[in-house]
């Protein structure tokens, strides 16, 4: 098998190994593909290497049909960590706080949102009258607004384009964030940074898991994760960003 390794001298503890524990535990979904871990180690992990291939309309759809699939394979809690994985949780480089609720709201705002939302005003890319807009969709959120009787899904947690690979065999999904989280927070955020044949990826998923009604209005909720991520320290452009999806999801409120 050919192979690619990243490595980190400064990486935190578990880093990678939070890595490969979100990879194999979205593997065992026996959905989507991942690439597969070859090897493990502080500070570094040897993983499958996807060949590249013109992404097709056609391993799109297969691959939303299986994304279905990985998000049925569900999870013990809103916020819980890949089975037998109980070290930090990160997306990118930053980590993310280990906070899992029977409500999705509750954990989503306090876990996925605020903590970045704050990091994202000591960096300076977004106004304190920016993070009162988010605290307050926040406060919707948390009270439950949202909240619906779907379980909680397996997600990648990260799925923006760049971590969807289009492979000789088809999609393979790489650089998790996986947990135990909302369907549509995935789906929002391949139509955040944009994906290849993105409509079909929706119309397989939606062949397996129909959306329930109202998902494209709620797709800047399930943005706000993403866009305070990336506010935290990607630049000013997220922070307004990050406000209009909270002034979007004020507005589904009413």
């Amino acid at each position: 098998m050919d192979s690619i390794v990243k490595q980190r001298a400064d990486a935190p503890p578990g880093f990678f190994e939070a890595e490969a524990a979100g990879i194999r535990w979205l593997a065992d979904a026996g959905g989507a593909a991942v690439a597969a871990v070859v090897d493990v180690a502080a500070g570094r992990i040897e993983l499958e290497r996807v060949e590249h291939v013109e992404p097709t309309a056609r391993a799109a759809h297969q691959f939303g049909r299986d994304l279905a699939t990985t998000h049925k394979a569900g999870a013990p809690a809103f916020g819980s960590g890949p089975d037998g994985w109980d070290g930090p949780l990160f997306i990118g480089r930053r980590e993310m706080p280990r906070v899992e609720s029977e409500s999705w709201g509750e954990f989503y705002a306090t876990g996925r949102v605020l903590p970045f939302a704050d990091a994202a005003v000591a960096a300076g890319n977004i106004t304190e009258a920016e993070l009162q807009t988010v605290q307050k969709a926040c406060e919707a959120v948390t009270a439950g607004h949202f909240d619906d009787d779907a379980p909680p899904s397996r997600i990648h947690g990260d799925l923006w384009g760049g971590n969807v690979l289009f492979g000789p065999q088809g999609v393979v999904m790489i650089d998790p964030a996986a947990h135990g989280g909302h369907a549509e927070t995935d789906l929002a955020m391949l139509a955040l940074f944009g994906a290849p044949h993105l409509a079909e990826i929706i119309n397989g998923y939606q062949s397996v898991a129909p959306l329930r009604s109202g998902w494209e209005e709620r797709i800047p909720l399930h943005q706000l994760h993403p866009l305070a991520v990336h506010a935290a320290g990607h630049g000013r452009s997220y922070g307004v960003e990050l406000a209009r999806a909270a002034r979007a999801t004020l507005g589904l409120t009413g």
